[in-house]
């Protein structure tokens, strides 16, 4: 039994400003059949500001909000859910995240999102229904429009976005924190609470346990793949 049940975790959320659009059972309902969390990268791991061409950064609690995610996961199916980023542009940094923690897919240059959605379901077998999408902005909507979860970052600069996205029915939680302040993090938090596990989580990782050591072999085993938009192939990473 974790020490808070999914009403507390709603509270605490709501208390520092998260929204819940949708209601808690929807999270309930749908959380235990996902697959795999995308996550579109500028204006999510980051404030979405570029100074050259190397990209915009992550935050290292976001990184390991993910890693806890995951093992959220494999404690809960004895299989970890799969990590996609899915960016409009060529980050850099995506590709050197996902390489050090063993996501399963960058897409990078991709301008409609809907084409990495239908890849994801081709290569991976994963079906949109089986996905969960954090995202921040415009070019995101097709793509939450199709999946199963969908998590908003916010930014207080599109309030009429945010209206559209709610009267569309486009999020089911918008985030309390913006992407620069580790939105990511926020978002793995809620969902490993609602996952019912949090305290078996931070637990077996604070011990570093077995089962964290065998998952750990595990996900470390996996070998990203990244697609190159502009070209529509998949590319080993030192092509970039």
């Amino acid at each position: 039994m974790d020490f808070l049940n999914a009403n507390d975790i709603k509270q605490s959320f709501e208390e520092r400003g998260g929204e819940f659009i949708s209601p808690l059972s929807v999270f309930i309902e749908k959380l235990p059949q996902i697959k795999a969390f995308i996550f579109d990268w500028d204006g999510v791991f980051n404030s979405g500001f570029k100074q050259d061409d190397t990209g915009s950064p992550f935050s290292e609690p976001s990184s390991m909000g993910l890693n806890m995610l995951r093992f959220s996961g494999y404690l809960k199916e004895e299989k970890a859910p799969l990590i996609f980023i899915v960016t409009g542009e060529n980050n850099m940094p995506a590709i050197k995240l996902a390489n050090r923690e063993h996501f399963a897919g960058v897409y990078l240059s991709v301008k409609n999102k809907l084409t990495a959605l239908a890849h994801i379901n081709k290569e991976f077998g994963i079906k949109p229904n089986e996905i969960a999408f954090s995202f921040d902005d415009i070019l995101d909507l097709g793509m939450a429009k199709e999946v199963a979860l969908r998590f908003q970052v916010s930014r207080k600069a599109n309030p009429l976005m945010d209206e559209f996205v709610k009267a569309k029915g486009l999020a089911d939680y918008k985030t309390a924190t913006e992407g620069i302040d580790h939105a990511v993090r926020e978002i793995c938090e809620l969902a490993i609470g609602l996952n019912g596990n949090y305290e078996q989580t931070l637990s077996e990782r604070m011990r570093f346990s077995k089962t964290y050591q065998q998952y750990l072999e595990e996900r470390d085993r996996a070998i990203p793949l990244f697609f190159e938009g502009k070209t529509g192939k998949f590319l080993p990473y030192q092509k970039f």
